[in-house]
């Protein structure tokens, strides 16, 4: 089954399953059931039956699925068989550690280069390096660019946001604490870290 015809909420749990299996290769586990991967993820078993029946058609009833093949229709579906280029824009901090981080490539994200507003490229962290924001448009037309990161702040968001866009990028992941408008066909993930800790320290009381 195509990416395009599974749920969106079926798609964001994907790098759950994804992990929890690749987590149960060190026990050598081969052959994992719906109860026990909604067990381990605390899930819903008609939930995670019904997610795994659209990813994978080789589950066995009272069996379950051989974990080395249902591991390689998630990272299909994922598209962890081969990398989807990212850029990041916006230097700071929070930007440098987002480039610092190889974890992403687990599940068919590579964070190629990223851009800031200074006037010439300088290396950082694992064989990365940060460029002008003058040269991005060149940059994503040549390496097939597909995912924008923006990690400047509110006052530039935007502005950042409609470069990516006109450089052809389908999907921009925003930590800007602000909302951005982005035009039909482009897909927006607004991550605000404020509004997640608040939620963390709601739970405590």
């Amino acid at each position: 089954m195509a990416a395009h015809s599974i749920p969106k909420a079926t798609l964001g749990r994907i790098p759950l399953y994804l992990q929890y299996l690749r987590e149960l290769s060190d026990d050598g586990t081969i052959v994992v059931s719906a109860p026990k991967i909604a067990r381990g993820l605390s899930l819903g078993e008609v939930q995670v039956r019904k997610d795994l029946a659209l990813i994978s058609g080789r589950g066995k009833p009272r069996i379950g699925y051989e974990r080395a093949s249902l591991l390689q229709d998630l990272e299909r579906h994922l598209g962890c068989e081969s990398f989807t280029g990212a850029v990041l824009v916006g230097a700071g901090k929070l930007g440098r550690a987002l480039l610092d981080y190889d974890g992403f490539e687990e599940f068919g994200i590579k964070i190629l280069a990223g851009f800031d507003c200074n006037e010439i490229a300088f290396p950082i962290g694992k064989n990365k390096t940060v460029m002008p924001i003058k040269d991005i448009s060149e940059y994503c037309i040549e390496n097939n660019v597909k995912i924008g990161i923006i990690t400047v702040g509110q006052g530039s968001a935007q502005t950042v946001c409609d470069t990516l866009v006109a450089c052809g990028i389908k999907a921009i992941w925003n930590f800007a604490p602000c909302a951005l408008s982005v035009p039909a066909g482009v897909v927006l993930k607004q991550e605000n870290l404020a509004l997640s800790l608040a939620h963390l320290i709601a739970q405590t009381k």
